[in-house]
């Protein structure tokens, strides 16, 4: 398995958020994640996008972030906020997102932000073990679906 950095509009990035979107779909009886993103938002130095390959050169996860301030949505000043983690069913259980969560903290960290964030939902029990697993605890709500009773807002500081 090989972790990438690629633009957030490369077709396999493009590939593995269509599937994502389909996966919250059915797991929130939805259209999908409806947050605005740019692909420009995952532009170094203020963001990155990562993607995992396998053997065959086949993309198999995702993640990004993107740097945040302090605005009406709830953020911070400092904060750098994930995005499209995603493993594909047939890589699941190979600790892939747990690699590519590592690789995000440490990217935001040289980029000087302070505290890694997050949004996920009550109908991701996996994410949400993950996360609390690496060290992440619950925080004020931000973001599109801050007002929503499904949703889970997590960060950990990167001193």
């Amino acid at each position: 398995m090989q972790i990438r950095q690629v633009p957030a509009d490369h077709p396999d990035a493009v590939k593995l958020d269509a599937e994502v979107q389909l996966e919250y779909a059915a797991r929130y009886d939805s259209e999908g994640d409806a947050t605005v993103l740019h692909p420009r938002m995952f532009d170094p130095p203020r963001g990155v996008y990562f993607l995992a390959y396998d053997a065959d050169d086949r993309p198999i996860a995702s993640g990004g972030w993107r740097a945040q301030e302090t605005n009406d949505e709830g953020y911070s000043d400092g904060d750098a906020e994930i995005k499209r983690m995603y493993v594909t069913v047939e890589a699941r259980g190979l600790g892939l997102a747990r690699r590519i969560l590592a690789r995000l903290e440490d990217d935001a960290r040289a980029a000087g932000r302070t505290r890694m964030v997050l949004e996920t939902g009550t109908k991701q029990p996996e994410a949400i073990a993950l996360y609390r697993s690496s060290g992440y605890t619950d925080c004020q709500k931000f973001g599109h679906y801050r007002n929503d009773p499904l949703s889970v807002c997590l960060a950990k500081p990167l001193g």
